[in-house]
C-alpha cells in the first residue's frame, strides 16, 4: 500500500508541476501579446522591411546656348506583383481577362520569347504570388512609354501590379568635345572637372522608401512609405558647342600630323573671362587622342610666351621703351650678367629696338632688358610677377587646380641668375591658363579678368545663382604701357616670329610665338622634347577673344617651333571664329529662324487672351467660355485659341505647356511629376485620358 501511496503521490506532483508550467507559459504569452506585442511586432518588422536610400536625379550640366554636355537618361526595370490586390480581386478575373494580350504584346515588342512561353511565365508568377517577378531591365525612356499602353498595363499599377523601377546613366552627349572640363560622374571612381566641382549642387539630396524583403532577396516597396529626393541643380557652363568643336577639330589635326603628346587650346571671351572652348587632348598607349588630363591647368616652363610679363615690367619699371636700341651680336649667343644666353635663331641685325626683341623673340635681348631694370633688386621683377597674378592659383571653377612656381628671388648672383633665366621663359612654372590671363588683359586694355566657366546655376528652369564676371585688376600697368605692349605683340604677327603663318589672314591679330626645351622629372634635355605655343588676340584693334594652343612634342620631333605648330592652329581657330562670331556682328545681321513653339502653346486660358489683347494680336478665339486651359496654333497665318478637354479624374494633356501651367493642373490632381529637360512640354508618358490612379506618377520631358 506504501509503495502505491508513494507512486500516486509522485504522479499528482508531477501533475501539479504540468499544470503550473502551463499557467506560468499561458501568463508569459498573454503579458508578451499584450504588453509587449508592439515591440516584437516591430522587431519581426525591421527584420523584413526597412528604409532604402532613393537617389536624386542628378542636375544637368548645359552649354552656353543649351546644349546639354553631360546628363543623366532614365532607364527602368520592370517587375510585377501578382500579389495585388486589383490583379486577384474577383477570382483573378483582371488577370485572366488580360494574361494573352498582355503577352502578345511582350512577345511582340521585345521578340524574344513566344507568346506561349511569356503566357506560361504569367501564369506560373500568378498560381505562385510571385511578388516580384521581373519582366524586363534597362527600358528606355522611349520603350517604357510604349510599354505603359500595353494591354492591362494600360490599367494603372494597382490594377496591373506592373512595378516600374527608375535608375540612371550619366553620358556626355557630344561624346570627348570638353570631356575632361565637363567631367563625368562614374560610381566607384574619382569624378573630375565640373561633375566635381559642382558635385554637392549636381547630385541633390536623397529620399527614403520603405521596402519589405520577400523570398530569394527581392525588396517590394511598400505602398505610401516613401519620401521623394530632391533633384539636383543645373549647371550652365560659359562653353559655346561650336567654339568647342572648332577648337577640338583644329587641335586634333595637328596632333594627329606631329604625332605629338599632348596638347590644349583655349578660348576666351576678352571683356567677361568666359571660357567659350577648350580643348585637352592626350595621346593613349594605342596611338589614340582623347581628353585624357586637363592640360590647361597643368604648370610647366612657359618658354618665349612669358616675355610679356618681362616687357611689361621693364615698361612699367621705365627703363625702357619700345624704341630703344638693344646689342644683340651676330653669333647667337651672349654673356649677361652672370650666365650665357643663347637664342634659338640668330637675330635678323645685331642692334634691335625693344619692340623688334619682342618680335623676334631675342633671349639675349630680353636678358638684357631685365638686366638692365632689376640688376640690383631682382625680387623687384617677382613683384612685377605677383602683380600680374603669376604667383597663384587662377580661380577658376575646377577642383585640383595646381599653383605656378615662381623663382627665389634674393638680391645676390643665385637670384640674379634666375631672374635673368625666368625673364625669357626658364626657371618659373606656370599654366597654360595663367598665360592665357596674362594675355587677355592686354587685350582689355589692362583690366585682367578672372576666367571662369560656369554663368549660373537652376533649379527646375529658375535661376538660383547667377555668376557674373569678376575683375582681378582694374589697370593691370599704366595705359602708355599697354599700348606700348600691343604695338609689340602686333609686330610678331607683322614682322617677327609668326610672319609666315598669318601673312594672308584677313584681319589683324596681335600675340607671341614660344618655345621651351622640356627637361624635369624622367625627361632629360638630351631626349628633344619641346613645348610650343602661341598666344593671342583677334581682331587686335578691337579684341572680341583671347586664344592660347600649347602642344608638347614627340621625342626629337622635326616640327618642334611655336610658329610651326601651335600658330598654325591658332589661325585656323581665329579664321573660323572670326567668320562667324566677329565679322557677322559688324557686317550684316544674323539670320533668325522662326520659332515653331510660337504656333503651338498651352497653358492658361485667360492668361493667354491677355497676352494677345495685350500685344493686339487678332486672334480666332474657338474656346469654350468656362474651360480654364487653350492651346494656341497656326491656321492660315492667324493665331487660333482652342479648348482644352477639362481633367478631373483623368490624365489632362499638359503637352506644349510651361512647366510652372503643367505643374499647377498635374499637381492639383494630386499626380506626383517627375520634370526632366527644360523650357516647354513636349512629352508625357502617361496619355491624355488615362485613369489617375493613388500615388500616380507622371514624367514630363521638357524642351
Amino acid at each position: 500500500m506504501e509503495i502505491k501511496r508513494d507512486i500516486l503521490w509522485r504522479v499528482y506532483l508531477s501533475f501539479l508541476g504540468v499544470v503550473l508550467l502551463s499557467f506560468m507559459v499561458l501568463g508569459r504569452a498573454f503579458y508578451i501579446q499584450n504588453f509587449e506585442g508592439d515591440h516584437w511586432r516591430g522587431m519581426s518588422d525591421s527584420m523584413h522591411q526597412r528604409f532604402v536610400e532613393l537617389d536624386a536625379e542628378r542636375g544637368t550640366i548645359y552649354s552656353e546656348d543649351g546644349q546639354m554636355l553631360s546628363t543623366s537618361i532614365p532607364y527602368f526595370d520592370l517587375y510585377m506583383d501578382f500579389g495585388a490586390d486589383g490583379l486577384r480581386e474577383k477570382n483573378g478575373k483582371r488577370f485572366k481577362e488580360n494574361r494573352d494580350s498582355f503577352a502578345i504584346a511582350l512577345s511582340k515588342f521585345f521578340n524574344d520569347k513566344s507568346v506561349a512561353q511569356y503566357k506560361k511565365e504569367l501564369q506560373r508568377g500568378f498560381n505562385e504570388k510571385n511578388r516580384y517577378h521581373l519582366i524586363r531591365k534597362g527600358l528606355s525612356f522611349e520603350q517604357y512609354k510604349a510599354f505603359r499602353t500595353f494591354p492591362l498595363v494600360r490599367l494603372g499599377r494597382n490594377r496591373s501590379g506592373v512595378i516600374a523601377e527608375v535608375k540612371s546613366k550619366r553620358l556626355n552627349p557630344f561624346g570627348q568635345l570638353a570631356k575632361r572640363t565637363i567631367g563625368l560622374s562614374r560610381v566607384n571612381a574619382q569624378n573630375v572637372g565640373l561633375e566635381r566641382t559642382f558635385d554637392t549642387l549636381l547630385k541633390g539630396s536623397s529620399g527614403s522608401r520603405l521596402v519589405r524583403f520577400i523570398a530569394g532577396g527581392a525588396a517590394v516597396p511598400v505602398e505610401g512609405y516613401e519620401i521623394d529626393p530632391e533633384n539636383g541643380r543645373d549647371i550652365i557652363t560659359t562653353i559655346n558647342v561650336q567654339m568647342q568643336d572648332i577648337v577640338h577639330s583644329a587641335l586634333m589635326k595637328m596632333m594627329v600630323q606631329s604625332e605629338s603628346a599632348y596638347g590644349t587650346c583655349i578660348v576666351m571671351e576678352t571683356k567677361t573671362g568666359k571660357i567659350k572652348a577648350i580643348a585637352n587632348l592626350g595621346r593613349d598607349q594605342d596611338g589614340n587622342y582623347g581628353e585624357l588630363m586637363n592640360y590647361a591647368l597643368q604648370t610647366s616652363e612657359p618658354g618665349s610666351t612669358i616675355k610679356l610679363a618681362t616687357l611689361l615690367a621693364v615698361l612699367d619699371d621705365g627703363s625702357s621703351k619700345i624704341d630703344d636700341m638693344v646689342e644683340i651680336g651676330t653669333t647667337g649667343t651672349a654673356y649677361v650678367g652672370v650666365r650665357n644666353i643663347t637664342d634659338a635663331e640668330r637675330a635678323p641685325k645685331s642692334l634691335m629696338s625693344v619692340k623688334e626683341c619682342f618680335a623676334h623673340s631675342s633671349n639675349i635681348g630680353m636678358g638684357k632688358l631685365a638686366l638692365k631694370a632689376f640688376a640690383t633688386q631682382p625680387d623687384k621683377y617677382k613683384n612685377y610677377l605677383q602683380k600680374f597674378h603669376l604667383h597663384q592659383r587662377t580661380g577658376i571653377d575646377l577642383l585640383g587646380e595646381p599653383a605656378p612656381i615662381l623663382p627665389k628671388l634674393k638680391r645676390n648672383n643665385e637670384g640674379l641668375h634666375a631672374m635673368v633665366t625666368a625673364s625669357f621663359g626658364y626657371a618659373i612654372q606656370v599654366s597654360p591658363l595663367h598665360t592665357l590671363m596674362l594675355y587677355n588683359a592686354i587685350a582689355n586694355d589692362g583690366k585682367m579678368m578672372k576666367p571662369y566657366l560656369v554663368s549660373s546655376i537652376r533649379n527646375n528652369g529658375v535661376v538660383v545663382k547667377d555668376i557674373e564676371p569678376v575683375i582681378l585688376d582694374e589697370s593691370l600697368v599704366k595705359p602708355e604701357v599697354i599700348a606700348a605692349a600691343r604695338k609689340c605683340m602686333e609686330a610678331v604677327v607683322t614682322e617677327g616670329t609668326a610672319k609666315n603663318v598669318f601673312k594672308d589672314t584677313p584681319f589683324s591679330i596681335a600675340g607671341k610665338t614660344g618655345t621651351a626645351h622640356v627637361a624635369g622629372g624622367s625627361i632629360k634635355y638630351s631626349h628633344g622634347i619641346y613645348q610650343a605655343s602661341f598666344v593671342g588676340y583677334f581682331p587686335a584693334d578691337k579684341p572680341e577673344y583671347t586664344c592660347i594652343v600649347l602642344i608638347r612634342t614627340k621625342p626629337h620631333a622635326a616640327m618642334h617651333y611655336g610658329g610651326q605648330l601651335a600658330a598654325p592652329v591658332f589661325k585656323e581657330v581665329a579664321t573660323k571664329l572670326y567668320a562667324m562670331y566677329v565679322q557677322g556682328k559688324k557686317d550684316s545681321e544674323i539670320p533668325v529662324r522662326p520659332d515653331s513653339s510660337l504656333y503651338r502653346f498651352a497653358g492658361f486660358a485667360q492668361d493667354v487672351k491677355k497676352v494677345f489683347s495685350e500685344v493686339d494680336w487678332k486672334m480666332v478665339d474657338s474656346s469654350i467660355k468656362d474651360n480654364q486651359w487653350s492651346i494656341v496654333y497656326n491656321n492660315n497665318q492667324r493665331p487660333v485659341i482652342r479648348s482644352l478637354p477639362a481633367a478631373k479624374k483623368t490624365i489632362p494633356d499638359v503637352r506644349h505647356m510651361t512647366m510652372k501651367d503643367a505643374l499647377y493642373e498635374l499637381e492639383n490632381l494630386n499626380v506626383k511629376v517627375i520634370v526632366r529637360g527644360r523650357g516647354k512640354v513636349v512629352a508625357q508618358d502617361l496619355y491624355p485620358g488615362t485613369a489617375i490612379v493613388k500615388n500616380q506618377t507622371i514624367t514630363l520631358l521638357l524642351n
